[in-house]
């Protein structure tokens, strides 16, 4: 395997490898003899505030804050009393205790302690040696200091400049440079050189923070900056690691011009954000690696660069702006009716700079912020008002910007497909009521790592009247010593086909999957008045030994129901599985397959499934041994939710055709006859459904009459 990895390299890959490496071992070298070079601060400036963004030490953001978001005091000064107490809420984690003092290589949701040897050293995904880093990691991200420091900006209370500087001390002395595992990851030493940069802005003209601490704070700055530079993810995992290590570097650069090196790591970091937007961001403005958070969390770097870049006068070029509005139109395609996103692929629970609390299927601070920066008024009617977060980091003047849009719904059809990244969008209308299926056809992750896509080729969500029935699992964690990783990427959590109970990809650790990716192929797309029509494929079935291709059309009829059609092509005989996974929400299987999903009384929605052969339905939700019914909003957090599923054992080639009906009313179900054609489901008819057919050339709808 390595073998083949290594032949797989270009020239310039080789060379940074080695580069990389010899720097390890000098870096390994040096740490271990403690000698460590001076930094001369002559000439550095600590807090340039002229260049930071505006809404962090403006002097009448705190007033405007609480006119515009009169929540947002109680929510920071709630969050920060629970800090001074020494708990804290990480990811999806509520009230995590590290211990008094903090210790700052436990993982406490685990029990384990990472341990304190040079970072090359440590593998951060072995969970007996660490636990999960990422819980490590994401209290050492020190993003709450930024909370810290937002609340003194409110208060002007000391005791918040005092907690920040403590944690500083404290933390510099249990992470000797290069020891830890808190300097094994490059992206996270990024995040935390921001997060730093911001709480020293936060808590500026504090008498807390003296010259002594200020220069300490520069000589951390500057090492870090060293270590992100010197380790940059080029090719380890060329993804948000490397953009988001590069806006590191770029905050740095740009925000203490006297630090030696700063020049290097503006111009550094600028270029590869540049570069990067043409790789990361395909044509139609899909994140390259097929996951929703990741393309949130590069919307969130772009935003900062664009602002930072501006307030510095450092030049973007047209076209990164042209592809962060793209970036930022798939985003807004492809949100559910309610507004909240959809949860594709990975997802990590975490934030660039969070300057609130929100839920992670929460993006209207992230379009709050785009309203203003792109003087768009369809971004400023997704956020629904002006966010917190934009005033923090636009200042009170965002604020007439965001009014004198006039929001308004986006003047493009509702009706999207988006064929480089994927994914097909069906909605009735941009009303928040609207019926939408959101349909994935594209590949299980981008073409340099399936990191953070999941085995969910073909796979539906759907929402009705404006509520989320069939969704994503989510992920839950990112390790896999109890199985849990491996089930919530797998096809068996996913709302698609599954056959002989293979999975259409086969997991490799965490994050890579064995041997080629398969992917979808878009055959069709048609949207229309009455109702919107797509059609894909996948092969990934074509490595049993009958080979299986699986082909799912999708059709959206505009009076209120979808309609999936599968069919399964092959030979020989095979175990056939159809999954649905549903919302938390009460449901309940009827004797002949139809599932009721909702209260009953009560609206909800109706499913109904007919095949060319006989099929056996089951209803699990929160099942252990093996793992089904289960979905994950946040990381961390997992809770039971129904999975309806239809089974045959069957010889192929088979087609199975479900409705997905919602109603007002869930007592009573409503009358569907299914058309058949020598013994294939070819269409539906009923009074609420009027006539649909599937066979020939493409659907056809009429009304009943």
């Amino acid at each position: 395997m390595r073998l083949r990895r290594l032949l797989g390299m270009g020239p310039a890959e080789i060379s940074t490898r080695a580069r990389q490496q010899i720097s390890m071992w000098s870096d390994r070298l040096l740490a271990s003899s403690r000698s460590e070079p001076t930094l001369s601060l002559r000439g550095a400036r600590l807090l340039p505030s002229a260049i930071f963004p505006a809404g962090a030490t403006h002097d009448r953001t705190p007033s405007f804050l609480d006119e515009h978001a009169p929540e947002h005091r109680h929510r920071v000064l709630a969050t920060v009393e629970a800090i001074l107490s020494l708990r804290f809420d990480l990811l999806g984690y509520r009230g995590l205790s590290f211990g008094d003092p903090v210790d700052w290589h436990l993982d406490p949701v685990n029990g384990r302690r990472a341990p304190l040897r040079h970072w090359s050293l440590i593998d951060p995904l072995d969970t007996e040696q660490v636990g999960d880093s990422k819980v490590i990691w994401e209290l050492n991200r020190h993003q709450w200091l930024v909370r810290l420091g937002q609340a003194y900006r409110l208060t002007r209370d000391e005791r918040f400049a005092h907690a920040f500087a403590g944690h500083i001390a404290a933390w510099h002395e249990s992470n000797p440079r290069g020891y830890g595992i808190n300097w094994s990851s490059s992206l996270e030493v990024a995040f935390r050189m921001i997060a730093w940069s911001w709480a020293l802005h936060l808590f500026q003209g504090s008498p807390t923070l003296t010259p002594r601490f200020e220069a300490d704070m520069l000589s951390g700055l500057h090492h870090h900056a060293l270590r992100v530079e010197r380790y940059l993810s080029y090719y380890f995992s060329p993804n948000t690691h490397l953009t988001g290590e590069a806006l590191g570097l770029f905050y740095i650069g740009a925000l203490f011009p006297g630090l030696p090196g700063a020049e290097r790591w503006r111009k550094l970091g600028a270029e590869i954000l540049e570069r990067e937007s043409a790789r990361q961001i395909l044509a139609d403005g899909v994140y390259f690696e097929q996951s929703t958070y990741y393309h949130r969390y590069t919307a969130e770097i772009y935003l900062h660069f664009l602002m930072l870049a501006g307030l510095a006068g450092v030049e973007v070029s047209d076209d990164v702006r042209d592809r962060v509005g793209r970036l930022l139109d798939a985003l807004l395609a492809v949100l559910r009716p309610d507004g909240s996103m959809p949860q594709i692929g990975d997802i990590d629970g975490g934030r660039l700079v969070p300057l609130d609390v929100r839920d992670p299927a929460d993006v209207h601070d992230v379009f709050s912020t785009a309203a203003v920066l792109f003087r768009r008024a369809d971004y400023a009617w997704v956020a629904g008002g002006i966010a917190p977060e934009t005033l923090w980091l636009l200042g009170p003047a965002a604020v007439d910007i965001f009014d004198a849009l006039r929001p308004d719904p986006p003047a493009a059809a509702p009706s999207r497909a988006l064929p480089e990244g994927g994914y097909v969008v069906l909605r009735t209308t941009w009303d928040r009521e609207a019926d939408q299926v959101l349909f994935d056809a594209g590949p299980l992750g981008c073409p340099i790592s399936g990191a953070h896509g999941h085995a969910d080729l073909l796979g539906v969500e759907c929402s009705f009247r404006g509520r989320p029935y069939v969704v994503d699992p989510g992920t839950f964690v990112y390790t896999d010593e109890r199985g849990w990783r491996s089930y919530f990427r797998s096809t068996a959590a996913h709302s698609t086909v599954d056959v002989d109970g293979r999975g259409q990809a086969t997991p490799r650790g965490p994050f890579a999957w064995d041997g080629r990716r398969p992917r979808a192929r878009l055959l069709r797309w048609e949207p229309g008045e009455d109702l919107d029509f797509a059609e894909a494929e996948h092969r990934a079935f074509e490595r049993l030994d009958q080979p299986v291709v699986h082909r799912r059309r999708v059709i959206l009829v505009k009076a209120g129901y979808c309609v999936l059609v599968d069919d399964l092509e092959g030979e020989g005989e095979h175990r056939l599985d159809v999954r649905f996974q549903l919302a938390p929400m009460p449901a309940r299987l009827d004797p002949d397959l139809w599932l009721r999903a909702g209260s009953v009384p009560g609206p909800g929605l109706f499913i109904g499934v007919w095949s060319t052969v006989p099929l056996k339905a089951t209803l699990a939700e929160g099942d252990m041994e093996p793992p089904q019914g289960w979905v994950s909003a946040d990381y961390g957090v997992r809770a039971p939710a129904p999975m309806l599923t239809y089974s045959a054992v069957t010889d192929l080639p088979v087609r199975i055709l479900t409705l997905l009906l919602p109603v007002q009313d869930l007592s009573d179900r409503p009358a569907v006859s299914c058309l058949f054609e020598a013994g294939t489901p070819v269409g539906l008819a009923g009074p609420a459904l009027g006539v649909l057919r599937v066979a020939g050339a493409g659907p056809q709808w009429k009304r009943h009459r």
